[in-house]
């Protein structure tokens, strides 16, 4: 039959994977570090993944194709749950039934007080000025956003800081600037699944009434899944609160927000 199916063009593909996580029936995987349609039948052809793919490597288009078929993709979503599900339970350390201690939800409390400092970075550099190590400003454990509980009572009414992994590596000050006063949740949108971060961020967005939301993401753009994620999740929980987007170039420089 003749019908509307995506194609990808692997010349302008960079491999951000994007397309695979926006992609809920799995007719996308990376093959050689390209995006690749696995095959027609698990393409329902509505093209969910054309706005997140930063290039422009995927076009819808119309040709001869087989039919969509929902229930070899029921199939094919459910066995790769199945061997998701079987990692974990490798995975998990034995005679622990709740998991690593680890993930253990707490709460860090920081004392900012100091008879020589104000709330200026001046002073703070004076008072560290003869520390080796800078003080953290880490206020919650765990902050992979994977392994946070949406009840986490420290999330509550919180200004929460959902960043990319890398920011915190590129830029210098980042624990002063960025994740003191905040609860941080951190994720690699590369790596990790997109759609599973939208869905969590969702329901802790719903749940916590936060404060206010920042992002923090790598100027590549194979970061702006987490920016994705993030934006909508609020519009999914219908949470509108204040928000900024804060980019960091691969120079640890601020480039925007």
């Amino acid at each position: 039959m003749n019908r509307k199916i995506i194609e990808i063009n692997e010349a302008l593909c960079n491999g951000c994977e994007l397309c695979v996580t926006a992609c809920h029936e799995g007719a996308i995987e990376m093959v050689d570090g390209k995006a690749r349609l696995i095959s027609d039948v698990y393409c329902d052809g509505l093209g969910d993944c054309l706005p997140e793919c930063p290039t422009g490597a995927i076009k819808m288009i119309e040709r001869e194709a087989a039919p969509y078929d929902e229930a070899l993709v029921m199939q094919r979503i459910s066995e790769r749950e199945a061997r998701e599900a079987a990692v974990v339970k490798e995975t998990a350390p034995a005679g622990s039934p709740c998991g690593c201690p680890g993930m253990a939800a707490k709460a860090i409390q920081r004392d900012h007080t100091t008879s020589t400092a104000s709330s200026s970075h001046e002073s703070y550099e004076q008072v560290h000025a003869d520390h080796h190590q800078a003080p953290s400003e880490l206020s919650q454990w765990p902050v992979q956003l994977n392994l946070v509980h949406p009840q986490a009572p420290y999330l509550q009414g919180a200004d929460i800081l959902i960043a990319a992994d890398c920011t915190a590596y590129a830029y210098g000050d980042f624990h002063r600037d960025f994740i003191k006063g905040k609860i941080t949740l951190i994720g690699c949108p590369k790596l990790d699944d997109n759609q599973h971060y939208q869905e969590k961020l969702t329901e802790i967005f719903r749940l916590n009434n936060p404060k206010s939301i920042t992002v923090t993401r790598m100027q590549v753009p194979c970061c702006g899944g987490i920016v994705s994620a993030v934006r909508q999740a609020m519009l999914a929980a219908q949470v509108i609160v204040p928000y900024r987007e804060v980019t960091i170039g691969t120079d640890g420089t601020l480039l925007q927000g």
